[in-house]
């Protein structure tokens, strides 16, 4: 079974309204105002699992400001799942700087979310480690989500949409919070090489990073590097659909990991 367990879609609103959108939340503003950004629904994500042989995608909710939007979203995603038959899975949209948002995570819990994200604290202006993480820790404990974060990578070039969440700061919190499952995106900001600490291999233990956009950020010695130091069972196949091709990404790393068990933990047994 391959899972991608990064990727994006809205509703078609956003996509044939997309000027109003970018009016009304810097962060899609930020990530979105070129034409060229894709904008993809479902159905455009469920045609490239058909071309790309993938089973199962995980649709990413965006770190709206507005709850509204949120609300909105995330209504698209969880009627787009249930309309999937088991092959879309839902990660809803919360902003936990807004009073809403545990009845919305509940909600969207009790409809069939299985997480929350890809979540940008510093994109919706709330401390991952301050009062308002420390809610959402305990809300994704009580209603059994996992959570992804939006990481950033310390050094580097710099990119629409890069800022949005630290790695520093995502550390922190994933070491606070042994018990929750969490996953960091692009390579968590490049936290797996730091593994030669014991503590950061150390958090390891509940920690998982995903592929995504791995290509417009890392060299193809990633993959062999980062399965040295944390082990081919913390890292999850994500491509950042549409932003790159499902079956790019596959192809990219069915080329860049060597051992057969590797990969077949990589691509969906995790």
């Amino acid at each position: 079974m391959i899972i991608d367990f990064h990727t994006h879609i809205f509703p078609p609103a956003v996509r044939d309204r997309r000027d109003e959108y970018l009016r009304r939340d810097p962060t899609f503003a930020e990530m979105y105002a070129n034409p060229k950004a894709k904008v993809a629904t479902a159905d455009d994500l469920l045609r490239s699992m058909a071309s790309g042989g993938i089973d199962v995608s995980v649709a990413l909710g965006f770190a709206w400001r507005d709850h509204e939007l949120c609300v909105q979203h995330n209504d698209y995603l969880l009627a787009a799942a249930a309309a999937s038959e088991g092959r879309i899975i839902p990660f809803c949209a919360v902003n936990p700087a807004l009073d809403e948002w545990e009845e919305e995570a509940a909600r969207c819990a009790r409809a069939g979310a299985r997480g929350l994200g890809e979540l940008r604290p510093d994109s919706q202006d709330w401390d991952l480690n301050g009062d308002a993480g420390e809610a959402l820790a305990a809300a994704a404990e009580r209603l059994g989500l996992m959570l992804l974060f939006h990481v950033s990578e310390p050094v580097g070039r710099s990119y629409p949409g890069k800022d949005g969440g630290s790695l520093t700061s995502f550390y922190e919190f994933a070491v606070r919070h042994p018990g929750l499952a969490i996953i960091g995106a692009h390579l968590a900001g490049g936290l797996p090489f730091f593994a030669p600490m014991p503590e950061v291999r150390e958090a390891f233990a509940h920690v998982y990073v995903d592929t995504a956009a791995q290509r417009l950020l890392y060299d193809h010695g990633a993959y062999d590097q980062m399965i040295r130091l944390v082990g081919a069972e913390r890292i999850l196949l994500g491509s950042d659909y549409p932003l790159v091709s499902q079956v790019r990404q596959i192809e990219e790393l069915r080329s860049g990991v060597f051992r057969t068990d590797d990969l077949r933990l990589m691509l969906g047994q995790n």
